[in-house]
């Protein structure tokens, strides 16, 4: 939750029922949490949405490239951009209903 911005600073703060750990553990959890739920939101927006084959092998193949394109995602920042360009996201677009075919 964010409570304020000061000088370009954010205060953020959790909450948690976890007792006896460290705060720097609890924050590093949060934060591996947060990366796992931005993968999450890009396999869907990469194709992961819904399978649009009619057949299971089809869709596997599907899955196959969904997999290359995540994977793609993942390393490019690291690998290939600097600055701003290593924070940008994958715009999710709104599902539409179509199926390939």
């Amino acid at each position: 939750m964010r409570i304020t911005d000061a000088d370009g600073m954010r205060i953020t703060c959790f909450a948690t029922n976890t007792a006896a750990r460290p705060i720097a553990e609890l924050e590093l959890r949060h934060r591996l949490r947060a990366r796992a739920e931005d993968r999450i939101r890009a396999a869907r927006a990469t194709g992961l949405r819904n399978l649009p084959l009619h057949d299971t092998a089809q869709n596997k193949v599907w899955l196959e490239i969904v997999q290359i394109a995540l994977d793609l995602l993942a390393w490019m920042p690291m690998l290939a951009l600097t600055g701003q360009a290593r924070l940008w996201e994958l715009r999710c677009p709104e599902p539409d209903g179509h199926r390939v075919t």
